[in-house]
């Protein structure tokens, strides 16, 4: 089990926070982490780079000169690709670069960065300061007190506007809604600070899921109980053929 370090609102460093198994777990997989960075920026492109052929180009209808006698290069059209206003020679045509990434790999990758910024003790609990609006000064403070370097990433528990707008004029530092970071938005940050309630929330979540889960298990033993062994459903059915027999020859 991996702890954080906890700091309070007004940025007092607190006792370490324990983080859930549920999602820090100790599994670093740098193969799903590379997959899915990779299709994130494949993602981002938006693949509309065009160029014409000389197909495509206008004018050059007719052949330029003859093709002997004039002492130059024979030439078919003033449009081909070593004419200047020609087309161009395997010119990039619009397709999307959209790279798939299954839903578990996305999942192990995304614990896995977690897991990576926990194991290096880059990973903070936190409590975030009330605001009633947005101050970037307030929120330059209390990073000043968290002592944190370099870029840093601030997952709130649910959508806090004024955190986010407190924050976006501040270079290095991104907010958004714990559960919706990417892989790429985790390994960028040297940093990960994550809102206490957030971590609360989703253990509550896990413990709920799990009297469901024993619900479920005693329900199919009572109906394995219930249900009637082959020696009782075939007293039920009737004699058997050897029972039959003696019954003929009596």
């Amino acid at each position: 089990m991996f702890k954080a370090r906890y700091y309070k609102a007004d940025g007092k460093k607190g006792k370490a926070h324990a983080l859930p198994d549920s999602i820090f777990d100790g599994i670093v997989n740098e193969g799903a982490m590379h997959q899915v960075v990779k299709a994130y920026l494949s993602n981002q492109r938006q693949g509309t780079a065009a160029a014409k052929t000389r197909g495509e180009v206008r004018g050059g209808g007719r052949k330029p000169w003859r093709q002997k006698g004039t002492g130059r290069a024979r030439q078919g059209t003033i449009r081909a690709v070593q004419w200047e206003g020609g087309g161009i020679a395997f010119p990039p045509i619009p397709h999307s670069w959209r790279l798939r990434v299954p839903k578990k790999v996305r999942s192990l990758a995304r614990r896995s960065a977690l897991n990576d910024r926990a194991e290096h003790d880059r990973v903070v609990v936190a409590d975030l300061p009330a605001m009633d609006a947005p101050k970037t000064r307030a929120m330059t403070g209390f990073i000043g007190a968290l002592e944190l370097q370099g870029k840093t990433l601030i997952l709130t528990n649910g959508k806090n506007d004024n955190v986010y707008l407190s924050a976006r004029n501040l270079g290095q530092v991104e907010v958004m809604p714990f559960g919706t970071e990417s892989v790429y938005d985790v390994l960028w940050a040297n940093t990960v600070v994550i809102e206490r309630s957030a971590l609360d929330g989703l253990e509550g979540a896990v413990e709920e899921k799990k009297p469901a889960k024993k619900k479920a298990a005693a329900k199919k033993a009572e109906a394995a109980a219930e249900a009637p062994t082959d020696e009782s459903a075939a007293d039920a059915d009737g004699p058997s053929d050897d029972e039959t027999e003696e019954q003929s020859d009596a």
